[in-house]
């Protein structure tokens, strides 16, 4: 049984919306749902998340896209890799993430109560 972290953070690296999907599924299923009904001057977001109509819904949201585009894409679309750079943040809040040993190792069988230790351990990050 595999799960995949999926979460929105503001430009501090803090969490804002997660969600939970199967291991098996892909990462740009989960990222239409997760940015409805959120403003931001940009979205920041892996190579995983290329997909036409994902940027079609951000350029929608006036927010800039920065994606970077997969290498199997035919027409390569620029980003900027200065504004690319900061997706780190989000790579060191997964890792401080992982340091709370309930999530790294999943203890929890059920979905909502894994769900619910993430938001736990991740509160932790906006009290520091």
């Amino acid at each position: 049984m595999t799960t995949k972290i999926h979460t929105v953070s503001d430009a501090e690296g803090r969490p804002l919306r997660f969600a939970l999907t199967g291991g098996e599924a892909h990462d740009s299923t989960a990222a239409a749902d997760l940015l409805d009904g959120l403003t931001a001057a940009g979205v920041i977001a892996d190579k995983a998340y290329d997909t036409n109509d994902l940027r079609e819904m951000i350029a929608d949201a006036e927010a800039e896209v920065v994606i970077r585009s997969k290498r199997n894409r035919r027409v390569i679309v620029p980003h900027d890799a200065q504004a690319y750079r900061l997706r780190n943040r989000i790579e060191r809040f997964f890792n401080k993430l992982k340091h709370f040993r309930r999530v790294a190792t999943r203890y929890d069988r059920r979905s909502s109560y894994f769900l619910a230790a993430i938001h736990l351990a991740s509160s932790m990050s906006w009290m520091r």
